[in-house]
């Protein structure tokens, strides 16, 4: 896939994951200016636009990939979507509004130079996560589940003063956030199915992020991971969160959006405390409840 222009960058994680020699499972573009006028300049093919957010996704070579225009963000309500703003800015105005230095680099498509304001090469080579200004947290909360993410997946760790501002703002959550975005990074955190996340969520009080009256359910990562890793279904994610739903699982104390068949689970997992198992007893909700009875 050949796309260049002297403006036109690769950035964020695609970036990240080539130093790091690992596979990435997207191709973001960054266009210091506007993508959209870009897009309609070059005559790409285009497939959707979004003026608001100044991206475009266009087909190159049979594959659509998005490429957004540099910008900066603020959040006017804190854990909520951004406001976009000062679309076509300088590259590093664009950089500096990302989670982790590690995911704050771009790649010129032109003579494959890394450009790197925020030292994230040297943080690769630290194994460390650390993020670009003091508010991140408070700004967008679910970065905390995506330093969880990155955290088991590379092998990193928080910097100190990271992990002293995470502290911080788990002692005093703002409960009023988008839980669309947090069940997201989740789904993308527990489906990599790996036990350390599971450990690190409970030890670093993660799930506090799930409600007010959330309790910490003291289970070895790799015994949930051993107990579902043979099963075939899409909620091996949602087995890890849901320890920490079970019990308020008839109530109006969750935050996290459920689909029909993540309540029945639940449901079911609850109702298991008194009832025999059946036929239709969903897998998920016999997992859960071994699960719960051995961790008392």
């Amino acid at each position: 896939m050949q796309l260049t222009d002297e403006n036109l960058y690769y950035v964020g994680g695609v970036v990240r994951d080539e130093i790091l020699n690992t596979q990435s499972f997207d191709t973001d573009f960054c266009f210091e200016g506007d993508a959209i006028k870009f897009a309609n300049k070059h005559k790409l093919n285009i497939i959707k636009t979004n003026p608001d957010f100044g991206t475009v996704r266009v087909n190159i070579s049979g594959k659509d990939v998005d490429i957004a225009s540099t910008r900066t963000e603020s959040y006017p309500k804190k854990g909520h979507l951004p406001k976009v703003e000062n679309i076509g800015c300088p590259l590093k105005m664009d950089l500096k509004r990302r989670d982790f230095t590690i995911n704050a680099m771009a790649k010129s498509t032109v003579d494959g130079n890394i450009i790197d304001y925020f030292n994230g090469l040297d943080d690769i080579k630290d194994k460390k996560l650390k993020i670009l200004h003091e508010n991140s947290f408070i700004d967008d909360p679910t970065r905390i589940i995506r330093g969880l993410k990155f955290s088991v997946r590379f092998g990193f760790s928080l910097d100190s003063n990271t992990k002293l501002l995470q502290d911080k703002y788990l002692n005093n959550i703002n409960y009023d956030m988008s839980y669309h975005r947090v069940r997201k990074e989740l789904i993308e955190t527990f489906s990599l199915n790996i036990p350390e996340a599971y450990d690190i969520f409970v030890e670093q009080n993660i799930y506090k992020l799930l409600g007010k009256n959330t309790k910490a359910v003291n289970i070895k990562g790799n015994i949930i991971t051993d107990s579902i890793k043979d099963i075939i279904t899409d909620n091996k994610w949602f087995i890890y969160v849901a320890l920490f739903l079970s019990e308020a699982a008839n109530s109006d104390e969750i935050l996290l959006p459920l689909t029909r068949a993540e309540k029945r689970i639940l449901d079911c997992t609850n109702r298991l405390k008194h009832q025999k198992i059946n036929n239709n007893t969903p897998k998920e909700s016999i997992i859960l409840r071994e699960l719960l009875d051995n961790a008392k």
